[in-house]
């Protein structure tokens, strides 16, 4: 897998940097990121985040999807609400005050995980799924 890393990591490097001097430079820190064991912890974060995924506990593999399916189910009632708010507009005015005080409750910090997260994800799973299309599956 660290082998992997190494094509990917010079795979990047040629696409990011066209002139073959800028290259040289990339692949030499590369190199001593390697020697340095820099990428064999990048390799040992990587394994764990593909054991997890392909572990066959239903909690373990599907924790990441989940905190997305909370986010999208948070965001179906909110807007499922405001229909309803049609024949109760008092209400839902109290409703929609109480949101916003909740939505606003939730520290910065966390929205930031969840579209990093979201991103993330997404970016991954496309990623295993254009391997599998090249692999054949």
């Amino acid at each position: 897998m660290l082998g992997d890393l190494i094509n990917l990591g010079d795979t990047l490097i040629k696409r990011i940097f066209p002139d073959p001097e800028q290259q040289a430079k990339a692949q030499s820190e590369l190199r001593q990121m390697e020697q340095n064991g820099e990428l064999a912890q990048l390799n040992a974060r990587y394994s764990a985040i593909v054991a997890e995924a392909q572990s066959k506990d239903k909690w373990t593999s599907r924790a990441r999807p989940m905190f997305l399916y909370v986010m999208y189910a948070v965001i179906l009632l909110v807007m499922l609400g405001s229909v309803v708010g049609v024949w109760w507009p008092v209400q839902m005015k109290q409703v929609a005050d109480n949101l916003k005080l909740m939505f606003g409750a939730i520290p910065e910090p966390l929205w930031v995980l969840f579209g990093t997260g979201y991103l993330g994800y997404s970016a991954s799973r496309s990623y295993d799924k254009k391997q599998q299309t090249k692999a054949g599956l």
